[in-house]
């Protein structure tokens, strides 16, 4: 199992290498192209192979990355990189959830987590004891989990939640704030366990969209007649996450938030799983000491809602 586990990462692995090895050349056929139909000087990194690729460019065509895409594991149903690759089976299969905590949990972080089990269909709660961490990614992929969730805490108040893509990731980390729990809202009622209906809103950047894959292939498909809505609102990197049940009242929609409350933050995601973080390769993190990264916008450029709190179009 260990060897056939061994091999299938390296397969992905190198399926990985030549993906980027051909993303990289194409790029750059685009750049020649576009400095000599605009009559601009090439810049000066392309200048070595210029010549090599423009005479690549007669001959180029989409034909052979789509056969290779027919003939490979992804099958050629929109799936272009091993990205895609990572959630092949989304929608086919349901997705299984393992969600635990950070060693020594305080009652307040067993709460939220007891929470947020909830929220995702098909999920399943561990407590975490004093296993480490490659023992329990282990044991999942063991038992076909899709995805592995950690949440963490400082003083008492979960502050980091990290979501690892099984069996090959990505690994995603957020940072968590404004939490508001269940038992802390009055008169919330009991939770729907129905596979939930799912909004984003205002994601508009191809990190958004990758953002967005790995947060709606935690959930299944719904059903139509689902009453259950879940809503991630992006407001200047801030992902608002909401809950809500409605229905239909003298021809009035009626909503009803069931909780819990949070907003997320995204600042890392990691080409690998959990237990291998340290020599997994970085797809993308947030860098606070960079000059503009106080204005900058990773998920999108437009803001999620005005000030008077109204969610824009």
């Amino acid at each position: 199992m260990l060897r056939r586990q061994a091999r299938l990462r390296r397969e992905y692995l190198y399926r990985k290498a030549v993906e980027n090895k051909h993303k990289t050349v194409q790029e750059k056929k685009e750049r020649i192209k576009r400095s000599l139909e605009e009559h601009i000087p090439i810049h000066g990194d392309l200048k070595k192979d210029a010549l090599a690729l423009q005479e690549k460019l007669k001959w180029t065509d989409e034909g052979p990355k789509r056969a290779a895409e027919i003939g490979g594991v992804s099958g050629g149903a929109n799936t272009a990189d091993s990205k895609d690759d990572e959630y092949r089976y989304a929608g086919c299969e349901d997705p299984k959830i393992m969600i635990t905590t950070s060693r020594d949990p305080s009652s307040r972080l067993i709460q939220f987590v007891k929470e947020l089990r909830l929220i995702f269909p098909n999920a399943q709660r561990m407590n975490r004891g004093n296993f480490e961490m490659k023992q329990l990614v282990h044991a999942c992929r063991a038992n076909n989990v899709t995805d592995f969730i950690v949440v963490h805490e400082h003083s008492g108040v979960p502050d980091n939640l990290v979501i690892s893509h099984l069996p090959y990731g990505p690994t995603a980390c957020f940072n968590i704030s404004g939490v508001v729990m269940r038992h802390n809202i009055p008169d919330i009622g009991t939770m729907s366990e129905q596979k939930p209906h799912l909004i984003f809103h205002n994601f508009k950047t191809k990190l958004a969209e990758r953002t967005m894959s790995i947060l709606r292939y935690l959930f299944p498909v719904p059903k139509e007649d689902s009453k259950r809505v879940m809503t991630f609102a992006n407001h200047d990197d801030f992902i608002t996450f909401r809950h809500h049940t409605f229905r239909m009242v003298d021809k009035q929609l009626e909503l009803t938030e069931c909780g819990p409350r949070f907003q997320l933050k995204l600042y890392q995601i990691k080409l690998g799983t959990l237990d291998e973080l340290d020599a997994a390769d970085t797809e993308w993190v947030y860098r606070p000491y960079m000059n503009t990264a106080a204005k900058r916008r990773f998920l999108s450029d437009d803001d999620g809602w005005q000030e008077d709190g109204e969610l824009q179009g």
